[in-house]
């Protein structure tokens, strides 16, 4: 989903969650969007993903978008190297809730 396209987005639904997806041992950032059809969508620029230097960068661009709660997960790479399913794949047990 493009980032110009979030506004119009939140202001159509609202029954979606936003996650904030840290890289273990990176200092970026990516939002997801999941939809109740369980969709999920990246949000992007021209395309790309795009990635947040800080949650300050964050939340300023969310905010701007008209939300105010999201999920932070941590994406830690060392499950997929012994085989297992991302850890932020399962988000119910792996989010911790952002308000700004």
């Amino acid at each position: 989903m493009e980032i110009n396209d979030l506004k119009a987005f939140v202001g159509r639904h609202d029954n979606f969650e936003i996650r904030v997806i840290g890289h273990a041992g990176s200092r970026f950032y990516q939002v997801e969007l999941e939809d109740v059809e369980g969709a999920r969508k990246m949000l992007c620029r021209r395309g790309k993903p795009v990635l947040f230097r800080s949650l300050d960068d964050v939340y300023l661009e969310l905010k701007r978008a008209g939300i105010h709660r999201a999920y932070l997960v941590q994406h830690v790479a060392h499950d997929e190297v012994i085989g297992r399913e991302a850890h932020y794949a399962e988000p119910l047990a792996s989010r911790m809730p952002l308000v700004f």
